[in-house]
Parts: structure tokens; sequence; C-alpha cells
């Protein structure tokens, strides 16, 4: 007897079903009616709701939405060992004829009441993005914090779809000229021309949201502070490109000056053509512990506390934002990037 199985795999390479009697169906990202389909899949797993999102549907709406290759393929019953295994090294969950959402090991996660939703069953994370939230947890404990351990794990590193360098150095350059520009309104204000001279290949970066901001010669007082915390989100992107050595704690702002002149010395087109990121393991690294960072100081925040470990709410943030624009957090432009915890 044979059980029609989607499987969807977070992975940009899974290793293939070998144990698979005929070649499954297959699609990745390069097929244009793959994201739809995810969508669509989205709007039904959130049908299921009835009260009340909880942790477990949430994470299976993460894991779609970050999913990279879908499988359809018959298994035999006889195989359905092999099916767990493999689900398993390709991060997937499966999709079922009942209805169900499940893990690899067949055990329910979603449904629309039968089968029933089972206890055992696990969101699938990669062994690599398990172990980097061990060690973010392990080293917020030290520093005497203690973020909760229900808090997933980021990425692995086989399911990031990183941004170019060349993309993240024009980033960092427009960041840098609004930053540039909302400090110089405190005393005496910078034109257009004036940034543009010093950071061409940032301007024309500039998203339009950046852009309105430029052009306004009295922004309100909230715009104008969001914009001039930039140089922390360039800090984080400069760091990423190798510009500069080592990420300090998030405890303290940044050497404004320093960002700024590193930016007017990397803003001809040689240098931006020359770009490197840091290995992606080192991102993720940087991504995992602002990411528990920043969920302590929104609940310190909740609690009407100061933030533990002298963490810096305005510089964990920007930190945050612009890693999760680097990974493609849910394939948002720079203006629409969210920062969930």
């Amino acid at each position: 007897m044979s059980l029609l199985i989607n499987a969807y795999s977070t992975l940009a390479s899974p290793p293939p079903p070998e144990f698979l009697r005929a070649a499954p169906s297959l699609r990745d990202r390069s097929d244009p009616e793959l994201v739809p389909h995810l969508q669509g899949f989205v709007g039904y797993v959130l049908s299921t709701v009835t009260e009340g999102m909880d942790a477990r549907t949430f994470g299976v709406l993460r894991h779609l939405q970050r999913v990279q290759t879908h499988y359809s393929f018959e298994v035999e019953d006889r195989d359905f060992d092999a099916l767990a295994a493999w689900g398993e090294a390709a991060n997937v969950l499966c999709f079922l004829p009942d209805g169900s959402v499940r893990d690899a090991a067949g055990n329910v996660l979603v449904s629309r009441g039968e089968p029933a939703v089972e206890a055992d069953a696990t969101l699938p994370y990669p062994p690599d993005a398990r172990e980097r939230k061990q060690r973010s947890e392990a080293e917020l404990k030290l520093l005497g914090a203690q973020p909760p351990a229900h808090l997933p794990p980021v990425l692995g590193e086989g399911e990031v779809r990183l941004r170019s360098a060349e993309e993240a150095m024009r980033r960092m350059l427009a960041l840098c000229a609004v930053a540039v520009r909302a400090e110089s309104l405190s005393s005496q204000p910078l034109s257009v021309d004036d940034i543009q001279a010093k950071l061409g290949p940032g301007v024309a970066a500039l998203t339009p949201a950046e852009r309105a901001f430029i052009d306004t010669d009295a922004p309100d007082e909230e715009t104008w502070a969001n914009h001039g915390w930039r140089y922390e989100s360039a800090a984080l992107l400069q760091w990423a490109l190798g510009l500069s050595e080592a990420l300090p704690p998030p405890t303290a702002i940044c050497d404004a000056g320093a960002i700024a002149r590193a930016a007017i010395e990397h803003s001809d087109e040689a240098s931006i053509a020359s770009a490197r990121l840091r290995p992606v393991a080192e991102l993720l690294d940087a991504l995992d512990a602002v990411y528990r960072r920043h969920w302590l100081v929104r609940q310190a925040r909740l609690d009407e506390r100061d933030p533990p470990i002298g963490l810096h709410p305005s510089v964990v943030y920007e930190r945050h934002y612009a890693l999760n624009w680097l990974l493609r957090f849910d394939e948002q432009d720079w203006d629409e990037v969210g920062t969930p915890t």
C-alpha cells in the first residue's frame, strides 16, 4: 500500500530521497509557482487555528515561509522508517491526504481536528541551528541572563539565502548617508549634494522612505531619531563585510564618526565590486546572539525594568534589523524588515 506525501524542505540542497522506487516530483525557488503554493499552504494552516495561535502552529508557519524545496511522491508502508530518516536529514514537514501536517516521523503537528495533534510531534531545525542556540544560551547564562528555552533556533547554514556582498555594501553606504544627514540636522544641515559628494553610491541606493527623509528640510522628531540610529545598522554591516575586526557586545553605541569615515573610504565602485562577506556561520552566530538578546530587551520593557547585562535597546534592535535584512528574513525589503522575537 502506498501513501502520497508532500514534503517541504527548508534546505536549498537537501539530500535526495533515495529510498523511493520512482523519481519524485520536485521544485525549488526557481519555480515561479512555488511561492504562491506556499502562500496558499500558509493560509490553510491559518484556517486550522480556532482558539488563538500557539507556538507549535506558529513554528509550522515559519517553516513554510522558509521552504526552498518541495517534493511530492508516493511511499510504500515498508519505507516509512527510511522516510523518517530522510525527512530529518532534509529538514522537512510533510502534508498528508488526511489534511494533517506532520513531522518526519509522522507525528501530527497541525490538523483540522482529526487526526488529533500529538504532543510528541516536533518542529524540524537543522543540527547546526540547534547547536548555535545552545551556545548562545550558554553564553548568556554565563553573563547572567536567561532567555526562555522555548525560543527557537535561527536559520541553519543550509537554509540561508544570503544577499550579495555588493548589495550589502550599497545598503551600508545608504544607511550612512541617512545617518549623516540626521546627525547634521542638530547643527549645520548637510544638503543632498553634500552627502552625494561623499557617499554617492549610498545616495543612489536609498529606499523610498530614506529618500523622503533625506529630501525633507525639517522631518518630525521620531523620523529624525530613527534615521540617526542607522549608524548602528551600518556598523553591523561593516562588520559583516569585514571592514571592522570585531563586533562588540550591544551594550554601548558605536563610534559614529569612525563608521562614517569607513563608509566614505569605501564608497567607490572598486571597493563595492571587491566586497566580501564573512562566512555564513559567523553571520548566523551573530543573528542567534542578537535574537535572544532582543527578546530579553523586549521582556524587560514589558516588565518595566532596565534591560539585563547592560544591553542597549536601540543597538540590539538595529543589529537584529540589519541581520534579518542580510539573511533575507521573509524576503522583506529594507523598509519592511521585521524583527519578531
